[in-house]
């Protein structure tokens, strides 16, 4: 049975003229001109994606991508100016602080307010009423005017209206993020239950470990064009090569944006800065072993180059599998092929699906702050106890710096190695805190 349609954009296009000063806009308001006052702005352009009854679909893109944009135009808050939009199912949409509130209204009457504007009668809302207090508690302060409440107190009525009227698509743009730690739980508690009965959910947030987290799929836009969609992972590793300028832009208008892939990446880098090649083959190598990916996602522009890396247990003795409570170390050894004032060692370990647990890099340690110069060789170990619970994860490394004030990355190595945690024992979520118990 193929799957229904919740939400299609076909073809959309978002314009905005810009105007050098205020007096150019009423000038060509008025046609006194025959002179263009205005550059034309695409926010988004040619913006096409098919969302399915019960997905959850997270959308990522840096500052400027048009991710607000597009919510925007799908709830009708904004009109495009090319394009169609087609929403099957009633939708429920936080946007940014504010929308579709007035600011003179009660918390009450604002209620009232936002589920007639959504298509639900009085009487629904007065049946939804008594939950939506409940989820807000915001107390007495729902009897005074919204404009008098802080920002917490006003998301999360919000949120509580949102949330509460049992809408088939549910929108959120970046407000999981906002209010106190314990209402943020309640959210996601919330935000999962939605899933469970098979709602359907787009939501904008640039807290990754969440995309990874609840998103079926992602789609990633960058400057208005759509630049991929697909597993949350792989557009995740995609969007951390966006943020470094790791991609091909487009070379004419219209023209889609195109990634490098892995090895056009490398052969840029070696190009540029003599990265690590194989003298007969010409090809980068690859460090061979269990459990070592050698379709690790990498990039950068190899002014350092991690030549080697792996794991060993407590008796020195190399392995990609560890035993819970045991101390383990990584390593890694790079080569410098170019000057830099400090460079920064990293790694991360991830989960299979792509969230962030935990990490380090020698800034953060304060353990080398120092300068390197080509030719330079440095061995770097992280030495731990082993906390995490059984189970299957990646491990990525990293080396980059500073320019300046410029952040720049010298190599990245994504799910270089496949680490496996044995454990007899597994306690609630991603670690273990080795609590002592005591019953008396």
């Amino acid at each position: 049975m193929d799957k229904k349609i919740a939400i299609e954009v076909s073809h959309v296009k978002k314009k905005y003229n810009l105007y050098a000063k205020p007096a150019d806009r009423v000038v060509e308001a008025l046609g006194l001109s025959k002179k263009k006052r205005h550059v034309e702005h695409y926010v988004l352009n040619d913006v096409n994606m098919k969302i399915y009854q019960g997905e959850t679909i997270g959308i990522i893109g840096t500052n400027g991508s048009g991710k607000s944009t597009i919510l925007k135009i799908i709830t009708g808050v904004l009109n495009p100016t090319a394009g169609e939009v087609h929403v099957d199912g009633r939708i429920s949409a936080l946007l940014e602080l504010g929308a579709g509130f007035n600011m003179e209204y009660n918390g009450i009457e604002n209620i009232y307010l936002n589920g007639t504007m959504i298509g639900f009668s009085e009487k629904e809302i007065e049946e939804k009423l008594q939950d939506i207090l409940d989820f807000a508690d915001i107390g007495e302060y729902v009897y005074q005017p919204v404009k008098t409440y802080s920002s917490g107190m006003f998301v999360r009525l919000a949120f509580a209206v949102a949330i509460n009227i049992e809408p088939e698509i549910l929108i959120v743009d970046e407000a999981l993020s906002v209010g106190d730690v314990f209402f943020q739980a309640k959210c996601y508690h919330k935000f999962e239950e939605f899933k469970k009965m098979g709602k359907t959910i787009l939501m904008v947030s640039h807290d990754l470990s969440s995309i990874a987290k609840y998103c079926d799929r992602v789609i990633l836009l960058n400057q208005g064009d759509l630049l991929g969609e697909g597993d949350p992972k792989e557009m995740i590793d995609i969007y951390k090569r966006v943020l470094v300028g790791q991609y091909e832009l487009p070379s004419s208008e219209g023209a889609t944006s195109e990634l490098l892939n892995d090895k056009e990446l490398t052969d840029l880098a070696a190009k540029h800065a003599g990265g690590k090649n194989d003298k007969k083959t010409g090809k980068k190598e690859t460090p061979e072993g269990e459990g070592i990916n050698p379709d690790a996602l990498e990039y950068g522009d190899q002014a350092a180059t991690i030549a080697e890396y792996y794991i060993t247990d407590d008796h020195q003795i190399r392995t990609t599998a560890v035993l819970k409570g045991q101390e383990f170390t990584i390593h890694m050894r790079v080569v410098i092929n170019r000057d830099i004032p400090a460079p920064i060692f990293a790694f991360t370990i991830k989960t299979v699906r792509g969230t962030e647990i935990t990490g380090t890099n020698t800034m953060v340690e304060k353990s080398f702050l120092e300068p390197v110069y080509a030719g330079d060789v440095k061995d770097i170990t992280f030495t731990q106890k082993m906390n995490l619970q059984g189970g299957e994860y990646l491990l990525s490394f990293g080396v980059t710096g500073y320019n300046g004030s410029d952040f720049e990355v010298y190599h990245r190595l994504y799910d270089a190695v496949n680490l496996t945690v044995v454990s007899d024992k597994n306690t609630v979520g991603y670690y273990d805190m080795e609590s002592a118990i005591t019953v008396k």
